[in-house]
């Protein structure tokens, strides 16, 4: 999970690269055309960045998203659309498959000669906190990926233009803010490695007393700088990142175990029920035990339309 940014190669002969996985977002193939693919390494399992615009379609799998200072969880179907410079990362619990649809058309680009184009410009600039999308436009956009990797020339840019007028002209109910601000991180930050690390640091080790001592001996940095740094490439304090990181594993367990509120906080890390209670409900809208009634409810209902 090195923070750095991401150097996209798009295929000679194309605007843009269309790529899918099948087990793990390490292993991505590029698709050059209709049964023609090459294999490149993935980056999506770290923490990183790069200057192209990205489209994912998750088709199966499920995990924690990370996209700037935006913690959740995520399933088959999760469809998320990144801007240029927003980092993010999946976290994902077993394997995944997937389309990604990568871009680059900044100004300048022969892209917004076609004045029609600038009506996305808009929409661009809302991608720099991240959207996920849902509902009917998530529904449709996911068919004309698919399309995507099956097309290739004029027809298959013919497909990208349609998905992102679609995506502009959603519902603002289909499209979803995930991160609280817009990130536009430098090609190159001298931070972004000891960074790395204490993230890294702090998701392998939520579950367990975490000290700000040791993440500093870590990155090698003084508490000031680490504090500094950590705000801007992470948009939280290092403690509200750690609690959004045990929240949302307790999120999970609500849901995927029987176990008791307590049990699970403290299994989550979290030293206060009190504390855990109070930080539930401020960010969750309720209890943990309404969040367990009413999510299963839903995640019921959703198995019966199948």
């Amino acid at each position: 999970m090195r923070v750095e940014r991401e150097k996209i190669q798009i295929p000679s002969g194309h605007s843009f690269r269309v790529l899918r996985w099948a087990r793990s977002i390490r292993d991505v193939e590029c698709v050059m055309a209709p049964g023609k693919m090459e294999k490149i390494t993935g980056e999506g399992t770290r923490w990183h960045f790069h200057v192209e615009m990205e489209l994912t379609l998750f088709t199966e799998g499920n995990g924690t998203r990370f996209v700037g200072d935006h913690i959740g969880s995520f399933e088959g179907g999760d469809l998320v659309l990144l801007g240029s410079r927003l980092p993010h990362y999946w976290h994902t619990r077993g394997n995944s498959g997937g389309i990604s649809v990568q871009w680059h058309f900044p100004e300048g680009h022969p892209f917004w000669a076609f004045p029609e184009n600038l009506a996305l410009l808009e929409l661009f600039e809302r991608a720099g906190r991240g959207l996920r999308l849902s509902g009917s436009t998530a529904t449709r956009i996911s068919a004309l990926l698919h399309e995507m990797m099956q097309a290739q020339g004029v027809e298959q840019l013919a497909l990208l233009l349609r998905t992102l007028a679609m995506i502009a002209a959603a519902p603002e109910a289909e499209r979803t803010f995930l991160s609280v601000r817009s990130f536009t991180l430098a090609a190159e930050l001298h931070y972004q490695q000891s960074i790395s690390k204490a993230m890294r640091h702090l998701i392998a080790h939520f579950r367990e007393e975490v000290r700000l001592e040791d993440v500093l001996v870590l990155t090698d940095l003084s508490r000031p700088t680490f504090a500094r740094q950590f705000k801007k490439h992470a948009g939280r304090t290092m403690s509200e990142f750690l609690n959004r990181l045990r929240l949302q594993a307790a999120c999970r367990e609500l849901l995927e175990s029987e176990r008791g509120v307590l049990e699970i906080a403290m299994g989550c890390g979290f030293t206060q029920v009190s504390f855990f209670n109070r930080l539930f409900r401020r960010l969750q809208k309720c209890s943990p035990t309404e969040y367990r009634t009413r999510r299963g409810r839903e995640k019921g209902k959703r198995r019966s339309a199948f």
